[in-house]
Protein backbone atom coordinates (compact mmCIF):
# COMPACT_ATOMS: atom_id res chain seq x y z
CA UNK A 1 0.00 0.00 0.00
CA UNK A 2 1.73 3.48 -1.10
CA UNK A 3 -1.16 6.00 0.29
CA UNK A 4 -4.90 5.45 1.48
CA UNK A 5 -7.08 8.13 2.69
CA UNK A 6 -10.08 7.35 4.44
CA UNK A 7 -13.34 10.14 4.88
CA UNK A 8 -11.65 12.32 3.64
CA UNK A 9 -13.58 15.49 3.95
CA UNK A 10 -12.44 19.88 2.48
CA UNK A 11 -14.32 22.82 2.50
CA UNK A 12 -13.35 26.22 0.63
CA UNK A 13 -15.06 28.62 2.90
CA UNK A 14 -19.06 27.66 2.21
CA UNK A 15 -18.74 25.40 -1.22
CA UNK A 16 -18.01 21.81 0.48
CA UNK A 17 -15.22 20.21 -2.44
CA UNK A 18 -15.14 16.69 -0.67
CA UNK A 19 -17.75 15.25 1.57
CA UNK A 20 -16.57 11.03 1.96
CA UNK A 21 -13.63 10.85 -0.26
CA UNK A 22 -11.84 7.23 0.07
CA UNK A 23 -9.41 6.01 -2.04
CA UNK A 24 -6.45 3.20 -1.51
CA UNK A 25 -3.34 3.61 -3.67
CA UNK A 26 -1.07 0.04 -4.40
CA UNK A 27 1.52 -0.63 -5.95
CA UNK A 28 1.58 -0.84 -9.27
CA UNK A 29 -2.08 0.06 -10.26
CA UNK A 30 -3.19 2.72 -12.59
CA UNK A 31 -6.11 4.34 -11.55
CA UNK A 32 -8.34 6.97 -13.39
CA UNK A 33 -10.18 9.49 -11.28
CA UNK A 34 -12.76 11.19 -13.02
CA UNK A 35 -15.82 13.36 -12.26
CA UNK A 36 -17.13 16.98 -13.75
CA UNK A 37 -15.29 19.83 -13.63
CA UNK A 38 -15.09 21.36 -10.64
CA UNK A 39 -16.15 17.76 -8.75
CA UNK A 40 -12.58 18.36 -6.80
CA UNK A 41 -10.64 15.67 -8.51
CA UNK A 42 -7.39 18.28 -8.15
CA UNK A 43 -8.35 19.39 -4.94
CA UNK A 44 -8.36 15.64 -3.78
CA UNK A 45 -5.21 14.76 -5.46
CA UNK A 46 -2.94 17.43 -3.81
CA UNK A 47 -4.68 15.92 -0.44
CA UNK A 48 -3.56 12.73 -1.42
CA UNK A 49 0.72 14.10 -2.18
CA UNK A 50 0.12 16.01 0.80
CA UNK A 51 0.28 19.45 -0.64
CA UNK A 52 -3.27 20.50 0.66
CA UNK A 53 -4.09 19.30 3.87
CA UNK A 54 -7.82 18.02 4.54
CA UNK A 55 -10.59 19.07 7.40
CA UNK A 56 -10.86 15.47 8.60
CA UNK A 57 -10.51 12.13 7.98
CA UNK A 58 -7.20 9.85 7.66
CA UNK A 59 -4.81 10.00 5.67
CA UNK A 60 -1.91 7.22 5.19
CA UNK A 61 1.56 7.71 2.87
CA UNK A 62 3.61 5.24 3.01
CA UNK A 63 6.10 6.89 0.00
CA UNK A 64 6.93 10.54 -0.36
CA UNK A 65 8.39 9.42 -4.06
CA UNK A 66 6.27 10.73 -5.93
CA UNK A 67 5.80 12.62 -9.43
CA UNK A 68 3.38 15.28 -10.50
CA UNK A 69 2.26 16.47 -13.83
CA UNK A 70 0.04 19.93 -13.51
CA UNK A 71 -2.88 20.01 -15.28
CA UNK A 72 -1.65 23.66 -16.52
CA UNK A 73 1.63 23.18 -18.00
CA UNK A 74 4.61 26.21 -17.16
CA UNK A 75 4.93 28.90 -18.70
CA UNK A 76 6.82 32.55 -17.86
CA UNK A 77 10.07 33.46 -18.21
CA UNK A 78 12.13 30.08 -17.18
CA UNK A 79 13.86 27.69 -19.62
CA UNK A 80 13.44 24.10 -20.23
CA UNK A 81 16.11 23.57 -19.09
CA UNK A 82 15.24 25.45 -15.45
CA UNK A 83 12.47 23.27 -15.24
CA UNK A 84 13.70 19.81 -16.40
CA UNK A 85 16.30 20.54 -13.58
CA UNK A 86 13.74 21.52 -10.49
CA UNK A 87 14.09 18.48 -7.70
CA UNK A 88 11.51 15.56 -7.81
CA UNK A 89 10.62 12.90 -6.48
CA UNK A 90 13.86 11.00 -4.31
CA UNK A 91 15.73 13.60 -4.86
CA UNK A 92 13.13 16.31 -3.42
CA UNK A 93 13.19 14.32 -0.31
CA UNK A 94 16.74 14.49 0.17
CA UNK A 95 17.11 18.11 -0.26
CA UNK A 96 14.01 18.46 2.26
CA UNK A 97 16.07 16.07 4.48
CA UNK A 98 19.28 17.71 4.21
CA UNK A 99 17.14 21.21 5.57
CA UNK A 100 16.15 19.71 8.32
CA UNK A 101 19.65 18.54 9.16
CA UNK A 102 20.65 22.22 8.58
CA UNK A 103 18.12 23.33 11.16
CA UNK A 104 19.15 20.69 13.74
CA UNK A 105 22.55 21.54 13.52
CA UNK A 106 21.81 25.21 13.63
CA UNK A 107 19.27 24.98 16.71
CA UNK A 108 21.74 24.26 19.35
CA UNK A 109 20.32 21.36 20.80
CA UNK A 110 21.78 18.06 22.15
CA UNK A 111 22.47 16.39 19.44
CA UNK A 112 24.91 13.10 18.50
CA UNK A 113 26.93 15.28 15.80
CA UNK A 114 29.09 12.41 14.49
CA UNK A 115 25.65 10.87 13.24
CA UNK A 116 23.98 13.85 11.98
CA UNK A 117 27.31 15.17 9.99
CA UNK A 118 27.25 11.53 8.74
CA UNK A 119 24.09 11.38 7.33
CA UNK A 120 24.38 14.88 5.98
CA UNK A 121 27.54 14.29 3.80
CA UNK A 122 25.88 10.94 2.53
CA UNK A 123 22.88 12.87 1.09
CA UNK A 124 25.27 15.60 -0.18
CA UNK A 125 26.91 12.71 -1.95
CA UNK A 126 23.86 11.31 -3.09
CA UNK A 127 22.34 14.85 -4.42
CA UNK A 128 25.50 15.96 -5.98
CA UNK A 129 26.09 12.53 -7.88
CA UNK A 130 22.21 12.39 -9.22
CA UNK A 131 23.04 16.29 -10.46
CA UNK A 132 25.82 15.22 -12.74
CA UNK A 133 23.82 12.51 -14.53
CA UNK A 134 20.38 14.77 -14.78
CA UNK A 135 22.02 16.41 -17.87
CA UNK A 136 22.06 13.65 -19.64
CA UNK A 137 18.35 12.05 -18.48
CA UNK A 138 17.01 15.29 -19.59
CA UNK A 139 18.41 15.18 -23.39
CA UNK A 140 17.07 12.00 -23.35
CA UNK A 141 13.87 12.49 -22.21
CA UNK A 142 13.58 15.95 -24.27
CA UNK A 143 14.54 13.63 -27.18
CA UNK A 144 11.86 10.11 -26.20
CA UNK A 145 8.87 12.64 -25.73
CA UNK A 146 9.74 14.26 -29.69
CA UNK A 147 11.06 17.50 -28.92
CA UNK A 148 14.62 18.96 -30.28
CA UNK A 149 17.22 19.77 -27.81
CA UNK A 150 17.65 22.81 -28.83
CA UNK A 151 14.44 23.56 -27.16
CA UNK A 152 16.66 23.36 -23.55
CA UNK A 153 17.28 26.91 -23.47
CA UNK A 154 14.33 28.28 -24.82
CA UNK A 155 12.04 30.13 -22.15
CA UNK A 156 8.42 28.40 -21.64
CA UNK A 157 6.82 31.19 -22.35
CA UNK A 158 7.56 31.25 -25.63
CA UNK A 159 6.29 27.66 -26.44
CA UNK A 160 3.01 26.23 -27.73
CA UNK A 161 0.50 24.41 -25.31
CA UNK A 162 1.04 20.98 -27.10
CA UNK A 163 5.48 22.00 -26.62
CA UNK A 164 4.98 22.69 -23.12
CA UNK A 165 2.93 20.14 -22.03
CA UNK A 166 5.85 17.94 -23.94
CA UNK A 167 8.47 19.34 -21.51
CA UNK A 168 5.82 18.65 -18.29
CA UNK A 169 5.87 15.02 -19.69
CA UNK A 170 9.68 14.83 -20.15
CA UNK A 171 10.00 15.91 -16.71
CA UNK A 172 7.22 13.09 -15.71
CA UNK A 173 10.08 10.46 -17.54
CA UNK A 174 12.87 12.19 -15.22
CA UNK A 175 10.80 11.50 -12.00
CA UNK A 176 9.64 8.06 -13.20
CA UNK A 177 12.75 6.71 -12.56
CA UNK A 178 13.06 7.78 -8.55
CA UNK A 179 9.37 7.40 -7.61
CA UNK A 180 7.05 4.99 -6.27
CA UNK A 181 3.77 7.32 -7.62
CA UNK A 182 2.83 9.37 -10.67
CA UNK A 183 0.00 11.70 -10.44
CA UNK A 184 -1.02 13.11 -13.94
CA UNK A 185 -3.33 15.95 -14.10
CA UNK A 186 -5.30 16.64 -17.45
CA UNK A 187 -1.87 14.65 -19.30
CA UNK A 188 -3.20 14.34 -22.80
CA UNK A 189 -4.47 18.23 -23.05
CA UNK A 190 -3.16 19.69 -26.58
CA UNK A 191 -0.99 17.13 -26.83
CA UNK A 192 -1.44 15.29 -30.39
CA UNK A 193 -2.59 11.26 -31.40
CA UNK A 194 0.73 10.32 -31.81
CA UNK A 195 2.14 11.71 -28.64
CA UNK A 196 -0.97 10.31 -27.02
CA UNK A 197 -0.17 7.03 -27.86
CA UNK A 198 3.41 6.95 -26.80
CA UNK A 199 2.33 8.31 -23.25
CA UNK A 200 -0.27 5.29 -23.22
CA UNK A 201 2.41 3.02 -24.04
CA UNK A 202 5.17 4.68 -21.82
CA UNK A 203 2.36 4.34 -18.93
CA UNK A 204 2.37 0.43 -19.65
CA UNK A 205 6.19 0.35 -19.55
CA UNK A 206 6.58 2.48 -16.35
CA UNK A 207 6.96 0.28 -13.26
CA UNK A 208 5.46 3.24 -11.02
CA UNK A 209 1.46 3.07 -9.50
CA UNK A 210 -0.61 5.57 -12.27
CA UNK A 211 -3.33 8.09 -10.53
CA UNK A 212 -4.40 9.61 -14.34
CA UNK A 213 -6.97 12.44 -14.11
CA UNK A 214 -8.31 12.74 -17.39
CA UNK A 215 -11.94 13.70 -19.49
CA UNK A 216 -10.14 11.86 -22.69
CA UNK A 217 -12.45 8.76 -22.88
CA UNK A 218 -10.04 6.50 -25.20
CA UNK A 219 -6.96 6.94 -22.64
CA UNK A 220 -8.80 6.26 -19.75
CA UNK A 221 -9.74 3.00 -21.85
CA UNK A 222 -6.37 2.56 -23.23
CA UNK A 223 -4.32 3.41 -19.42
CA UNK A 224 -6.63 1.96 -16.44
CA UNK A 225 -7.36 -1.13 -14.41
CA UNK A 226 -9.39 0.81 -12.09
CA UNK A 227 -11.56 3.92 -12.23
CA UNK A 228 -12.68 5.98 -8.94
CA UNK A 229 -15.36 8.79 -9.94
CA UNK A 230 -15.84 11.60 -7.60
CA UNK A 231 -19.73 12.69 -7.57
CA UNK A 232 -21.48 15.26 -5.02
CA UNK A 233 -17.83 15.18 -2.78
CA UNK A 234 -18.23 10.98 -2.64
CA UNK A 235 -15.85 8.39 -4.35
CA UNK A 236 -17.53 5.69 -5.77
CA UNK A 237 -14.26 2.61 -6.97
CA UNK A 238 -15.20 0.32 -10.50
CA UNK A 239 -13.04 -1.85 -11.32
CA UNK A 240 -11.74 -1.78 -15.45
CA UNK A 241 -11.54 0.74 -17.76
CA UNK A 242 -14.15 4.10 -18.73
CA UNK A 243 -15.62 1.31 -20.59
CA UNK A 244 -16.36 -0.79 -18.32
CA UNK A 245 -17.38 1.67 -15.54
CA UNK A 246 -20.12 3.56 -17.62
CA UNK A 247 -21.81 -0.37 -18.01
CA UNK A 248 -21.28 -0.69 -14.49
CA UNK A 249 -22.43 2.64 -13.45
CA UNK A 250 -25.75 2.17 -15.61
CA UNK A 251 -26.53 -1.00 -13.68
CA UNK A 252 -25.68 0.30 -10.20
CA UNK A 253 -28.23 3.74 -11.16
CA UNK A 254 -30.72 1.27 -12.38
CA UNK A 255 -30.43 -1.26 -9.27
CA UNK A 256 -30.35 1.54 -7.26
CA UNK A 257 -33.58 3.15 -8.53
CA UNK A 258 -35.25 -0.48 -8.27
CA UNK A 259 -34.50 -0.73 -4.60
CA UNK A 260 -35.49 3.09 -3.80
CA UNK A 261 -39.26 2.49 -6.36
CA UNK A 262 -39.68 -1.16 -3.93
CA UNK A 263 -38.61 0.58 -0.73
CA UNK A 264 -41.31 3.36 -0.97
CA UNK A 265 -44.07 1.19 -2.56
CA UNK A 266 -43.40 -1.25 0.74
CA UNK A 267 -43.49 2.49 2.75
CA UNK A 268 -46.67 3.09 1.45
CA UNK A 269 -48.09 -0.14 1.55
CA UNK A 270 -47.74 -0.27 5.60
CA UNK A 271 -48.78 3.47 5.85
CA UNK A 272 -51.86 2.78 4.09
CA UNK A 273 -53.02 -0.88 6.27
CA UNK A 274 -51.99 1.52 9.28
CA UNK A 275 -54.48 4.00 8.07
CA UNK A 276 -57.12 1.24 7.60
CA UNK A 277 -56.90 -0.22 10.98
CA UNK A 278 -57.43 2.90 12.93
CA UNK A 279 -60.12 4.08 10.89
CA UNK A 280 -61.60 0.41 11.03
CA UNK A 281 -61.04 -0.48 14.91
CA UNK A 282 -59.84 3.63 16.01
CA UNK A 283 -60.38 2.04 19.78
CA UNK A 284 -57.53 -0.09 19.32
CA UNK A 285 -53.67 0.55 19.04
CA UNK A 286 -52.76 -2.35 16.83
CA UNK A 287 -52.11 0.72 13.90
CA UNK A 288 -49.85 2.04 15.90
CA UNK A 289 -47.26 -1.08 15.12
CA UNK A 290 -48.10 -1.16 11.68
CA UNK A 291 -47.22 2.84 11.86
CA UNK A 292 -43.57 2.05 13.61
CA UNK A 293 -43.22 -0.10 10.43
CA UNK A 294 -43.55 2.38 8.12
CA UNK A 295 -41.40 4.48 10.15
CA UNK A 296 -38.25 2.34 10.26
CA UNK A 297 -38.28 2.10 6.31
CA UNK A 298 -35.92 4.56 4.90
CA UNK A 299 -36.24 5.70 1.47
CA UNK A 300 -33.25 7.19 -0.06
CA UNK A 301 -33.57 10.10 -1.57
CA UNK A 302 -33.85 10.55 -5.30
CA UNK A 303 -30.26 10.98 -7.02
CA UNK A 304 -29.81 14.84 -8.00
CA UNK A 305 -30.22 15.29 -10.95
CA UNK A 306 -27.20 16.06 -13.04
CA UNK A 307 -26.84 18.83 -15.19
CA UNK A 308 -25.63 18.84 -18.70
CA UNK A 309 -24.73 21.29 -21.27
CA UNK A 310 -27.61 21.65 -23.88
CA UNK A 311 -26.30 22.12 -27.49
CA UNK A 312 -28.90 22.35 -30.24
CA UNK A 313 -26.79 24.46 -33.36
CA UNK A 314 -29.00 25.92 -35.92
CA UNK A 315 -28.71 24.87 -39.50
CA UNK A 316 -29.10 27.15 -42.40
CA UNK A 317 -30.68 26.83 -45.80
CA UNK A 318 -28.76 23.79 -47.16
CA UNK A 319 -26.00 24.46 -49.78
CA UNK A 320 -25.62 22.73 -52.97
CA UNK A 321 -24.36 19.61 -53.09
CA UNK A 322 -20.67 20.59 -52.75
CA UNK A 323 -19.54 22.82 -49.89
CA UNK A 324 -15.66 23.57 -50.65
CA UNK A 325 -13.48 22.21 -53.67
CA UNK A 326 -9.57 22.35 -53.55
CA UNK A 327 -7.26 21.51 -56.43
CA UNK A 328 -3.93 21.22 -55.84
CA UNK A 329 -3.78 23.79 -52.82
CA UNK A 330 -0.32 24.82 -51.15
CA UNK A 331 0.59 27.14 -48.10
CA UNK A 332 3.64 29.00 -47.32
CA UNK A 333 3.83 30.72 -44.31
CA UNK A 334 7.69 33.02 -43.20
CA UNK A 335 8.63 31.63 -46.46
CA UNK A 336 8.58 27.70 -45.21
CA UNK A 337 6.16 25.57 -47.49
CA UNK A 338 3.42 24.22 -44.90
CA UNK A 339 1.02 22.52 -47.29
CA UNK A 340 1.55 21.30 -51.05
CA UNK A 341 -0.98 19.44 -53.55
CA UNK A 342 -4.04 19.67 -50.86
CA UNK A 343 -7.26 18.14 -52.85
CA UNK A 344 -10.23 18.23 -50.89
CA UNK A 345 -13.95 17.89 -51.82
CA UNK A 346 -16.59 18.59 -48.92
CA UNK A 347 -19.95 17.82 -50.11
CA UNK A 348 -23.43 18.45 -48.47
CA UNK A 349 -23.81 16.10 -44.74
CA UNK A 350 -20.18 15.41 -44.50
CA UNK A 351 -18.13 15.32 -41.27
CA UNK A 352 -14.62 15.75 -42.04
CA UNK A 353 -12.23 14.74 -39.17
CA UNK A 354 -8.69 16.68 -39.39
CA UNK A 355 -5.95 14.93 -36.83
CA UNK A 356 -2.28 14.65 -36.99
CA UNK A 357 1.05 16.17 -35.06
CA UNK A 358 1.31 19.38 -33.73
CA UNK A 359 2.96 22.10 -35.84
CA UNK A 360 1.82 19.75 -39.05
CA UNK A 361 -0.06 22.50 -40.85
CA UNK A 362 -4.25 21.58 -39.54
CA UNK A 363 -5.08 24.94 -38.44
CA UNK A 364 -3.31 26.64 -41.59
CA UNK A 365 -5.09 23.97 -44.27
CA UNK A 366 -8.56 25.07 -42.23
CA UNK A 367 -8.31 28.56 -42.25
CA UNK A 368 -6.72 28.20 -45.81
CA UNK A 369 -10.30 26.27 -47.18
CA UNK A 370 -12.03 29.09 -45.39
CA UNK A 371 -10.25 31.60 -47.11
CA UNK A 372 -8.98 33.40 -43.55
CA UNK A 373 -4.72 32.74 -45.23
CA UNK A 374 -3.93 32.92 -48.75
CA UNK A 375 -2.73 30.26 -50.68
CA UNK A 376 -1.75 29.02 -54.54
CA UNK A 377 -3.87 26.75 -56.19
CA UNK A 378 -7.69 26.36 -56.89
CA UNK A 379 -10.36 26.43 -53.78
CA UNK A 380 -13.93 26.83 -54.87
CA UNK A 381 -16.41 27.32 -52.08
CA UNK A 382 -20.40 27.34 -52.47
CA UNK A 383 -22.10 31.03 -52.95
CA UNK A 384 -24.74 29.53 -50.47
CA UNK A 385 -22.13 28.05 -48.15
CA UNK A 386 -22.44 29.86 -44.65
CA UNK A 387 -19.39 28.95 -42.24
CA UNK A 388 -19.11 29.35 -38.84
CA UNK A 389 -15.30 29.15 -37.24
CA UNK A 390 -14.70 27.95 -34.02
CA UNK A 391 -10.99 28.68 -32.86
CA UNK A 392 -9.30 27.09 -30.70
CA UNK A 393 -8.02 29.65 -28.94
CA UNK A 394 -11.29 31.77 -29.45
CA UNK A 395 -10.08 34.31 -31.04
CA UNK A 396 -13.87 35.87 -31.17
CA UNK A 397 -13.74 36.63 -27.32
CA UNK A 398 -13.02 39.66 -25.52
CA UNK A 399 -11.06 38.88 -22.48
CA UNK A 400 -12.33 42.38 -21.01
CA UNK A 401 -16.09 41.47 -21.22
CA UNK A 402 -17.86 39.42 -19.54
CA UNK A 403 -20.02 36.57 -21.38
CA UNK A 404 -23.11 38.15 -20.71
CA UNK A 405 -21.59 41.43 -22.53
CA UNK A 406 -19.96 38.95 -25.12
CA UNK A 407 -23.48 37.48 -25.96
CA UNK A 408 -25.25 41.25 -26.22
CA UNK A 409 -23.07 42.45 -28.53
CA UNK A 410 -24.23 39.73 -30.73
CA UNK A 411 -27.74 39.53 -29.55
CA UNK A 412 -28.77 43.25 -29.19
CA UNK A 413 -28.22 45.45 -25.81
CA UNK A 414 -32.24 44.75 -24.88
CA UNK A 415 -32.02 40.88 -24.86
CA UNK A 416 -30.49 40.03 -21.79
CA UNK A 417 -32.64 37.87 -21.04
CA UNK A 418 -32.10 36.06 -23.82
CA UNK A 419 -28.38 36.11 -23.33
CA UNK A 420 -28.69 34.70 -19.47
CA UNK A 421 -31.09 32.19 -20.96
CA UNK A 422 -28.43 30.63 -23.83
CA UNK A 423 -25.46 30.90 -21.10
CA UNK A 424 -28.10 28.71 -18.58
CA UNK A 425 -28.09 26.05 -21.39
CA UNK A 426 -24.05 26.04 -21.12
CA UNK A 427 -24.70 25.69 -17.51
CA UNK A 428 -22.79 29.78 -16.52
CA UNK A 429 -24.70 30.97 -14.04
CA UNK A 430 -24.53 33.88 -11.21
CA UNK A 431 -20.98 35.06 -11.15
CA UNK A 432 -19.36 33.39 -13.86
CA UNK A 433 -21.74 35.17 -16.12
CA UNK A 434 -20.62 38.65 -14.59
CA UNK A 435 -16.81 37.59 -14.32
CA UNK A 436 -14.29 38.92 -16.88
CA UNK A 437 -14.01 36.12 -19.54
CA UNK A 438 -10.20 36.23 -19.01
CA UNK A 439 -11.16 35.41 -15.67
CA UNK A 440 -12.91 32.23 -16.65
CA UNK A 441 -11.42 28.31 -16.63
CA UNK A 442 -10.47 27.19 -20.12
CA UNK A 443 -13.77 24.89 -19.48
CA UNK A 444 -16.26 27.51 -19.02
CA UNK A 445 -14.25 29.73 -22.23
CA UNK A 446 -15.03 27.24 -24.39
CA UNK A 447 -18.64 27.14 -23.25
CA UNK A 448 -18.80 30.69 -24.19
CA UNK A 449 -17.57 30.23 -27.54
CA UNK A 450 -20.36 27.28 -27.67
CA UNK A 451 -22.64 30.29 -26.50
CA UNK A 452 -21.70 32.23 -29.72
CA UNK A 453 -21.96 29.08 -32.18
CA UNK A 454 -25.09 28.55 -31.33
CA UNK A 455 -26.42 32.19 -32.06
CA UNK A 456 -25.24 32.04 -35.73
CA UNK A 457 -27.15 29.80 -38.72
CA UNK A 458 -24.60 27.72 -41.06
CA UNK A 459 -24.31 25.18 -43.47
CA UNK A 460 -20.77 24.50 -42.80
CA UNK A 461 -18.92 24.71 -39.39
CA UNK A 462 -15.41 24.39 -38.47
CA UNK A 463 -14.69 23.60 -35.47
CA UNK A 464 -10.77 23.90 -34.19
CA UNK A 465 -10.19 21.28 -31.18
CA UNK A 466 -14.10 22.17 -29.55
CA UNK A 467 -14.11 19.87 -27.03
CA UNK A 468 -10.61 21.24 -25.19
CA UNK A 469 -11.29 21.50 -21.63
CA UNK A 470 -14.80 20.48 -21.52
CA UNK A 471 -15.49 17.28 -18.85
CA UNK A 472 -17.34 14.03 -20.38
CA UNK A 473 -20.77 14.77 -19.90
CA UNK A 474 -19.92 18.01 -21.93
CA UNK A 475 -17.68 16.29 -24.62
CA UNK A 476 -20.96 14.12 -24.90
CA UNK A 477 -23.81 16.87 -25.32
CA UNK A 478 -21.26 18.23 -27.99
CA UNK A 479 -21.12 14.90 -29.83
CA UNK A 480 -24.71 14.50 -30.15
CA UNK A 481 -25.34 17.96 -31.47
CA UNK A 482 -22.55 17.48 -33.87
CA UNK A 483 -24.90 13.97 -34.67
CA UNK A 484 -27.30 15.88 -34.83
CA UNK A 485 -26.50 18.54 -37.39
CA UNK A 486 -28.10 18.68 -40.85
CA UNK A 487 -25.13 20.46 -42.59
CA UNK A 488 -21.30 19.96 -43.13
CA UNK A 489 -18.61 19.71 -40.32
CA UNK A 490 -14.81 20.38 -40.60
CA UNK A 491 -13.36 19.49 -37.12
CA UNK A 492 -9.52 19.45 -36.18
CA UNK A 493 -9.27 17.13 -33.16
CA UNK A 494 -6.53 15.39 -31.29
CA UNK A 495 -10.13 13.55 -29.40
CA UNK A 496 -10.32 10.21 -30.79
CA UNK A 497 -13.30 9.51 -29.27
CA UNK A 498 -14.90 12.51 -31.12
CA UNK A 499 -13.28 11.43 -34.23
CA UNK A 500 -15.33 8.38 -34.04
CA UNK A 501 -18.58 8.95 -32.60
CA UNK A 502 -19.12 11.84 -34.95
CA UNK A 503 -16.97 11.67 -38.19
CA UNK A 504 -17.62 9.41 -41.43
CA UNK A 505 -14.43 10.44 -43.13
CA UNK A 506 -10.76 11.57 -41.42
CA UNK A 507 -7.90 13.14 -42.84
CA UNK A 508 -4.46 12.98 -41.47
CA UNK A 509 -2.21 16.01 -42.19
CA UNK A 510 1.59 14.84 -41.87
CA UNK A 511 4.85 15.92 -44.06
CA UNK A 512 2.72 18.51 -45.74
CA UNK A 513 0.58 16.34 -46.86
CA UNK A 514 -3.14 15.56 -46.44
CA UNK A 515 -4.40 12.12 -46.53
CA UNK A 516 -8.16 11.32 -46.74
CA UNK A 517 -9.77 8.07 -45.46
CA UNK A 518 -13.37 7.09 -45.87
CA UNK A 519 -14.46 5.56 -42.43
CA UNK A 520 -13.85 6.79 -38.71
CA UNK A 521 -10.53 7.05 -37.25
CA UNK A 522 -10.07 3.48 -35.80
CA UNK A 523 -10.97 2.02 -39.13
CA UNK A 524 -7.76 3.98 -40.83
CA UNK A 525 -5.66 2.71 -38.10
CA UNK A 526 -7.07 -0.89 -39.02
CA UNK A 527 -8.22 -1.25 -35.45
CA UNK A 528 -11.72 -2.43 -35.82
CA UNK A 529 -13.37 -4.37 -34.86
CA UNK A 530 -11.03 -5.04 -31.73
CA UNK A 531 -10.62 -3.24 -28.43
CA UNK A 532 -7.09 -2.74 -26.86
CA UNK A 533 -7.53 -2.32 -23.03
CA UNK A 534 -4.96 -2.61 -20.15
CA UNK A 535 -5.80 -5.31 -17.58
CA UNK A 536 -4.07 -6.00 -14.29
CA UNK A 537 -2.17 -9.33 -15.54
CA UNK A 538 -1.00 -12.00 -13.28
CA UNK A 539 2.70 -13.66 -13.40
CA UNK A 540 2.74 -17.28 -13.89
CA UNK A 541 5.85 -20.11 -14.50
CA UNK A 542 5.89 -22.66 -16.99
CA UNK A 543 6.34 -25.85 -15.06
CA UNK A 544 6.39 -27.72 -18.20
CA UNK A 545 6.60 -26.86 -21.70
CA UNK A 546 3.52 -26.35 -23.87
CA UNK A 547 2.48 -24.68 -27.26
CA UNK A 548 -0.58 -22.61 -26.62
CA UNK A 549 -2.15 -23.35 -30.42
CA UNK A 550 -4.61 -20.28 -29.74
CA UNK A 551 -1.41 -18.09 -30.03
CA UNK A 552 1.04 -20.65 -32.20
CA UNK A 553 3.34 -19.89 -28.97
CA UNK A 554 5.78 -21.81 -27.68
CA UNK A 555 5.99 -21.98 -23.93
CA UNK A 556 9.72 -23.71 -22.22
CA UNK A 557 9.92 -25.02 -18.99
CA UNK A 558 10.73 -21.91 -16.56
CA UNK A 559 9.75 -19.37 -18.73
CA UNK A 560 7.76 -16.74 -16.66
CA UNK A 561 4.23 -15.67 -18.66
CA UNK A 562 1.87 -12.36 -17.73
CA UNK A 563 -1.51 -13.76 -18.31
CA UNK A 564 -4.38 -10.95 -18.31
CA UNK A 565 -8.30 -12.00 -17.44
CA UNK A 566 -9.66 -11.66 -21.27
CA UNK A 567 -6.68 -14.07 -21.82
CA UNK A 568 -7.61 -16.48 -19.06
CA UNK A 569 -9.90 -18.78 -21.61
CA UNK A 570 -6.75 -19.58 -23.71
CA UNK A 571 -4.64 -20.70 -21.22
CA UNK A 572 -7.46 -23.14 -20.06
CA UNK A 573 -6.12 -26.33 -21.55
CA UNK A 574 -2.41 -25.31 -19.57
CA UNK A 575 -4.30 -24.96 -16.71
CA UNK A 576 -6.14 -27.82 -16.48
CA UNK A 577 -3.09 -30.28 -17.35
CA UNK A 578 -0.98 -28.55 -14.56
CA UNK A 579 1.60 -26.63 -16.72
CA UNK A 580 1.32 -23.49 -15.02
CA UNK A 581 1.91 -22.20 -11.84
CA UNK A 582 1.53 -18.63 -10.09
CA UNK A 583 4.22 -17.18 -8.99
CA UNK A 584 2.19 -13.93 -6.73
CA UNK A 585 3.83 -11.54 -9.63
CA UNK A 586 1.42 -8.70 -10.71
CA UNK A 587 1.86 -6.42 -13.59
CA UNK A 588 -0.04 -4.30 -16.44
CA UNK A 589 -0.22 -5.44 -19.79
CA UNK A 590 -2.13 -4.39 -22.97
CA UNK A 591 -4.66 -6.61 -24.36
CA UNK A 592 -7.21 -6.92 -27.27
CA UNK A 593 -10.72 -7.89 -27.18
CA UNK A 594 -12.79 -8.69 -29.98
CA UNK A 595 -16.36 -6.99 -30.11
CA UNK A 596 -17.77 -10.97 -29.43
CA UNK A 597 -15.76 -10.95 -26.95
CA UNK A 598 -17.29 -7.96 -25.13
CA UNK A 599 -20.30 -9.01 -25.72
CA UNK A 600 -20.08 -12.76 -24.11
Amino acid sequence: MLIRAESITKSFGPLKVLVKADLQINRGDSIGLIGVNGAGKSTFTKILMGVVTPDTGELKRNTERIGYLSQFPEGGTDTVRDVLGRPYGVVDSMLRRMGELEALMSSGADIDWNEVTAEYAALEGEVSRSGNEDLQKQIDAIREVGLDVGLMDREMGTLSGGERTKVALARVIIQAEGCDLLFLDEPTSHLDVDTVEWLEDYLLRSKCAVVVISHDRYFLDKVATRVVEIEAGRTREYRGNYTSFVKKKLADLERLEKERHKLANEKRRQERISEEQHRDNPYSSIHKTRKKMADRIEVPDEPDKVQDIKVKIQSARKSGKNVITADGVSVELGGRLILSDLDLDIQKGDKIGVFGANGEGKTTMVKALIGDIPCKGEIWRAPGAKIVHFSQTHEGLDHQLSAEEQLLKVLGQDRKGDARAMLARMLLTGESVERPIGSLSGGERVRVALSLLLLKESNLLVLDEPTNYLDIPSRHAVEMALNDYEGSILIVTHDRYLLDTVCTRVAEVKGGRVKTFNGTFSEMRGRHPVEELVQDADEYRVVSSFTNWSSQRRYSMGEKVLIAPAELDTFQWAFDNNKLKKTGGRQRKKVTVSEEKKKE
